[in-house]
C-alpha cells in the first residue's frame, strides 16, 4: 500500500507511506519524505512503538490508523523533515512484549530495518521508542554501536519489575546523544514521572545527554498506559513532536 500526500512549504513536498517487510518476516511502515531540495532535511528517524502487541493498526489512506502516540504522530515528523520507518511486530509472533524487546531475535529484527532503511537514504538515523519501545530503542543503541547518530526515549519504562527496563540495562554503552522525554502526569505504573531521574542517570557516557518533563495536553482518557492519556501526551502532539526534532537537530545537555 502507498500515497502521496503534497503539503505547502517553500519547496514541493511529498510524504509517501508504505507497508514493507524485510526478510518476509519483520513488518514495519516505512513512511519517506522526497523533496526537490534534499539538502534541506537532516535525519532519518527510525520509531519504535509501545504497546505489547506491538501493532501499527492498518494503514487507511497512506497513515497508520494506531492511536499510539509516535504512530498517529508521524505527520509531525515528516512535517519537520524528517524520514520515518515505524516498526511492527514480526510477522511469526502474536506479541512484542518487555523481555521480547531485548532478545537476540528482536535485535536481528531491528538491524534487518536499519541495513533497509540505510539503503534508502544516507542521512543519519535517529532511534525514537515510546512505552515499551523505549525497551527496544534503548537496547538498540546498546547492541547496534556505530549505525545510529542518536536515541530519543518518550515515556520510559522505569520499573524494575518489568524485563528490560530502561534502567536496567547497560545504559553506560551507550555514547550517542540522549533525549529522555517524559509527561510530569504520566500516570502509568511502569512509567512513573519520580523514577525517571534515576533512571536517566545511567546515561553516563553519552556525549550529550538532556532530560525534558513537560506538562501540557488535554482530555486524557482511558487506560493510562495508553496513547490517549498524558503517557501518550495527549492535546499536545505536534508541541511534544517538534520540541523533540528541534533538540535532534542540535542537542544540547
Amino acid at each position: 500500500m502507498s500515497c502521496s500526500v503534497w503539503r505547502p512549504r517553500s519547496c514541493a513536498l511529498r510524504s509517501a507511506c508504505s507497508l514493507n517487510s524485510v526478510g518476509y518476516v519483520f513488518r514495519f511502515i516505512k513512511c519517506r519524505f522526497a523533496a526537490d531540495h534534499p539538502q534541506l532535511f537532516g535525519a532519518t528517524t527510525i520509531l519504535t512503538q509501545g504497546g505489547g502487541g506491538g501493532g501499527f493498526g492498518k494503514v487507511e489512506d497512506g497513515k497508520p490508523t494506531s492511536n499510539n502516540f509516535l504512530v498517529r504522530s508521524t505527520p509531525y515528523f515528516t512535517a519537520n523533515g524528517f524520514n520515518v520507518a515505524i516498526f511492527g511486530r514480526p510477522s511469526d509472533s502474536e506479541d512484542l512484549d518487555y523481555a521480547d524487546r531485548i532478545s537476540d531475535t528482536h535485535m536481528a529484527d531491528v538491524r534487518k530495518v536499519l541495513d533497509f532503511v540505510k539503503t534508502q537514504s544516507a542521512a543519519p538515523v535517529w532511534i525514537v521508542g515510546t512505552s515499551r519501545g523505549t525497551i527496544s530503542a534503548a537496547a538498540t543503541a546498546i547492541h547496534v554501536q556505530g549505525d545510529i547518530a542518536g536515541l530519543v526515549l518518550t515515556s520510559s519504562v522505569v520499573s524494575y519489575k518489568k524485563p528490560g527496563a530502561v534502567p536496567k540495562q547497560d545504559l553506560a554503552a551507550i555514547k550517542v546523544p540522549v533525549l529522555v522525554f517524559h509527561h510530569s502526569k504520566d500516570a502509568c505504573i511502569h512509567c512513573r514521572p519520580d523514577e525517571v531521574p534515576a533512571a536517566f542517570k545511567g546515561f553516563r557516557n553519552a556525549p550529550v545527554k538532556k532530560l525534558v518533563f513537560v506538562d501540557g495536553g488535554e482530555n486524557p482518557i482511558g487506560d493510562p498506559c495508553a496513547g490517549q492519556h498524558w503517557h501518550g501526551f495527549i492535546g499536545m502532539e505536534k508541541e511534544a513532536v517538534d520540541s523533540i526534532s528541534n533538540w535532534i537537530k542540535s542537542p544540547t545537555n
